[in-house]
């Protein structure tokens, strides 16, 4: 399961390390660490700026962005922008284009995408979406789907590691959804995102792990 992070050494994997090493102890929500070009609301991003409700970051090429909102922590990769929509923090999360790893806490969320709505409650994601397909795959936890080509369609995933990838697709002449393999993102960073918000992830302690 191949990371696709293009933060080096200096960026994400040695952030992995700081946090593994500090273990699971929380930091201060924000935006945690920004490598290239990152925006918000299109003024430039700095590192311990708060987003609320309403903001938009985007990340341009070569570029990524990790921030803490609430219980939540996020992994933006490069050319992705994803908007902080509803009335309290992080209730919705709009990704509009690129991909964006994340780890929620307790309580209802709920992700917009291209092609699908998706409900969630404490679980980890990894979503890479684009104006006609998105790619989803719930790490672990709980998800209600609902693909927009078919308005009246629910699908409920449980997961428990990585289980389930899949395509989600707007186009008519193809299926709404097929099975996709793990791709772009590791435990290791869901372990890293984890412990920013002072949790770890059900796999920890596990063999076989795959990512480091």
């Amino acid at each position: 399961m191949a990371a696709a992070g293009v933060l080096g050494p200096a960026g994400a994997v040695g952030l992995i390390r700081e946090a593994l090493a500090g273990g699971a102890t929380p930091v201060a929500p924000g935006i945690h660490r920004i490598r290239g070009t990152v925006t918000v609301n299109g003024q430039p991003a700095r590192e311990g700026q708060l987003l609320r409700a309403g903001d938009t970051v985007a990340t341009g090429p070569k570029s990524e962005a990790i921030y803490v909102i609430g219980q939540d922590a996020f992994l933006q990769r490069e050319r992705a922008t994803v908007s902080v929509a509803g009335e309290a923090v992080a209730n919705v999360m709009r990704l509009i284009t690129g991909g964006l790893l994340s780890v929620f806490g307790k309580g209802e969320k709920r992700l917009e995408v291209p092609t699908a709505t998706i409900g969630i409650r404490g679980t980890a994601c990894y979503l890479d979406a684009s104006e006609k397909s998105v790619y989803f795959c719930l790490c672990y936890g709980t998800a209600e789907l609902q693909p927009k080509a078919e308005p009246g369609r629910v699908e409920r995933i449980v997961t428990q590691y990585h289980d389930r990838p899949m395509m989600i697709n707007n186009d008519p002449s193809l299926p709404t959804m097929w099975s996709a393999p793990v791709v772009d993102h590791s435990d290791a960073e869901l372990t890293m995102l984890e412990n920013l918000v002072g949790r770890w992830p059900p796999f920890y302690g596990k063999s076989g792990l795959i990512g480091y």
